[in-house]
């Protein structure tokens, strides 16, 4: 094989993995008629699945809102009780298709982005969300106040389960409040 096929091959290899990363779990859709100005601001974390750039954090809640060049900025907030202080990550997101689809690529590491898919979506008020990442590892519903009732629990936690999500891995997010 020639370098030139190797190399190719690369571009090749690394660009299917770039592709694979903004891409969507099996028979998730993202929500249409999505409106972006209504869902900017603030976002508090229900529930997740567990991975290690979230792991030990409780309070988490991400901020949305505008970039200059039309994107969106991400600002996700935790706090770690093991390390007694607030973490913060600030990413940009932009979307994948139209504007009025609930799928959009995120990053928080430079060129590398995944998937932000809003599968469900309270159209009405805008007050939940059910976010899933390129696959279903990556599972969270978000919520406009900090506790949500049963009943939208029960209905996310049915909904993922259908898609495939290991509802069992869900973490419940504590919000209580940072004692001095």
């Amino acid at each position: 094989m020639t370098r030139h096929m190797v190399r190719t091959a690369l571009v090749g290899f690394l660009a299917m993995l770039l592709v694979a990363c903004t891409g969507l779990p099996n028979r998730v859709e993202p929500v249409s008629g999505f409106e972006l100005p209504r869902y900017l601001g603030t976002w508090y974390e229900i529930a997740r699945l567990d991975h290690s750039f979230e792991r030990g954090l409780s309070r988490v809640t991400a901020e949305y809102s505008m970039r200059d060049d039309g994107g969106v900025r991400v600002i996700n907030r935790g706090w770690s009780e093991k390390d007694g202080k607030w973490e913060e990550a600030e990413g940009r997101a932009y979307f994948v298709d139209t504007p009025d689809i609930g799928h959009l690529k995120v990053s928080f590491f430079g060129p590398f982005y995944s998937t932000y898919a809003i599968f469900g979506l309270d159209q009405n008020n805008y007050e939940y969300a059910w976010v899933s990442g390129h696959n279903t590892d990556y599972l969270w519903l978000l919520a406009r106040s900090p506790q949500v009732s049963d009943e939208l629990l029960e209905a996310f936690r049915l909904r993922a389960g259908q898609l495939g999500f290991d509802t069992d891995g869900l973490i419940y997010v504590s919000h209580d409040p940072v004692e001095p």
